[in-house]
């Protein structure tokens, strides 16, 4: 979607990029009553929430995310009304974890049937997540905002906390007997794409974990351009516009406005804004580590993927890679810069629940696999193998592949620097300090201007906050707004 720019002699905000943090930035400066133009780089609007034919006409796949657990746990998603615009279809099992001989781990949202299933080590199961998962809420705004400050929940926080010490150093195996919970907790660790066990990675699936068994993974309608279309109509509908095929390469590239907010990696606000910044803040922006990356496979299947395990074919979410020790030596060969042979490898299969993704009878299968940063390997057939290993005759289904690697990755969104999904490494030191030490990490030292990305806090993640918050901070210093707009849907 674009709309054609409108002349004015000056705006009140520019904002850089259109992914779902510079929509929820634009979103809340226009209802603020704000004039407000987005600038995208790509011809088509979304970032890391776009949905494309990639395959063959007529399937639709997510680009980039595919599962939102935040589009129902985020603050901003919750105060836009999210759920009140768009459909998502909610699985009772969040997300299944297949292991050989046709086990599998399942994680239900109703987390006392997958205690009960897990047999002997329940018990562990529910001591970790049960107290998590009954504040889930409380979770969502402790590890959704700038982790400098006093917590809103001290208790919920102590919590976590303790449970991301169990899970994420030496003894993450204590209190477990079997293999089967402690691999569904590496896999949803995984996601984070660090060495494991970290503490990173275990504050990434606790928080995941708790969503889980909480309001669920959901997945929309439509797919994950349904959440940016959702964003668009209200920002165009508060009188704000969008403009794409624009690359923006420094401020003086933007039209006169009083702020601008950008939605870049820190490299990006380098790059844009950096003569603009004290040499001592683009220092920091440059010390910024990046994070290793994905190789995305993308599939047009001609019937569901025929699990070994059936209850797999409720599954909106899988994580394939064995045991604990099978995910981690395959994550922390990554992180030495290596391609193993057995990977990790995360899958969707939304059309499972929404018939509007496939032709009638078929299916799309979302896949990415872990790869070192700025990786050229094209991993289709390792995950073909990894799919194969859990569900025999998988590569009998497929009618067509779409294949791309680290560096493909980058190339469809810049933000994703060497393939870095996470817009920086998301290890504890880079959550804290993202992109520097601040109670206010939005606001730049350059007057008028703010950083609107993942690339600060709270960082990854299809949630919106980034760019709330840095909006947030504008309308409070640049416009003395205090009172924050409603941003719900209108009568």
């Amino acid at each position: 979607m674009a709309v054609a720019a409108r002349n004015v002699d000056q705006l009140d905000a520019v904002v850089v990029g259109s992914g779902p943090n510079g929509l929820a930035a634009a979103v809340t400066l226009a209802r603020a009553g704000l004039s407000v133009r987005v600038l995208e780089r790509n011809d088509t609007i979304g970032g890391g929430a776009r949905t494309l034919e990639l395959t063959l006409p007529g399937f639709r796949h997510d680009l980039c995310s595919a599962v939102h657990p935040l589009g129902l746990a985020s603050g901003f998603f919750r105060a836009f009304g999210l759920h009140r615009r768009i459909r998502f279809e909610v699985p009772a099992l969040s997300y299944g974890h297949p292991l050989d001989g046709g086990r599998a781990g399942l994680a239900w949202r109703d987390l006392d049937r997958t205690v009960d299933e897990l047999g002997a080590d329940g018990p562990a199961f529910r001591r970790l997540m049960e107290p998590l998962a009954r504040r889930a809420d409380q979770v969502a705004r402790f590890t959704g905002t700038s982790l400098v400050g006093v917590p809103r929940h001290p208790i919920t926080t102590l919590r976590f906390g303790l449970r991301a010490l169990w899970q994420g150093g030496p003894a993450w195996n204590a209190g477990f007997a079997e293999d089967v919970a402690p691999a569904m907790l590496t896999g949803i660790a995984a996601h984070a794409i660090l060495p494991l066990p970290s503490l990173g990675a275990a504050g990434g699936a606790l928080a995941l974990g708790a969503y889980a068994h909480d309001r669920g993974w959901p997945i929309p309608v439509g797919g994950s351009q349904a959440i940016s279309d959702a964003m668009v109509d209200d920002l165009v509908a508060h009188g704000g516009e969008v403009v794409t095929g624009v690359d923006v390469r420094s401020l003086a590239d933007l039209p006169t406005s009083r702020v601008v907010l950008l939605d870049v990696s820190a490299r990006g606000l380098a790059r844009i804004a950096g003569d603009r910044l004290p040499d001592r803040y683009v220092e920091a922006l440059e010390r910024v580590r990046i994070g290793n990356a994905v190789a995305k496979v993308d599939f047009a299947l001609a019937e569901p993927v025929p699990w070994a395990n059936p209850d797999l074919r409720r599954a909106g979410t899988l994580h394939l890679g064995g045991t604990r020790a099978e995910i981690a030596a395959a994550e922390n060969a990554v992180a030495r810069g290596h391609h193993p042979d057995a990977p990790y490898v995360l899958v969707s299969q939304p059309s499972v629940f929404d018939a509007t993704r496939a032709p009638a009878g078929k299916q799309v299968l979302w896949t990415y696999t872990h790869v070192p940063r700025g990786s050229s390997v094209d991993r289709a057939e390792a995950v073909i193998a990894q799919v194969e290993r859990f569900a025999p005759g998988f590569r009998d289904t497929i009618l067509a592949v779409s294949s791309g690697t680290a560096v493909d990755t980058e190339a469809h969104d810049v933000n994703y620097v060497l393939g870095d999904i996470a817009t920086g490494e998301p290890n504890l030191a880079q959550l804290v300090r993202r992109p520097v030490l601040s109670r206010d990490p939005w606001r730049t030292p350059a007057r008028g201007v703010y950083l609107a990305s993942a690339a600060t806090a709270p960082g990854p993640g299809v949630h919106g906050l980034a760019g709330w918050y840095a909006a947030r901070s504008a309308l409070r210093h640049d416009f003395g707004i205090t009172r924050m707009p409603r941003l719900a849907p209108e009568a």
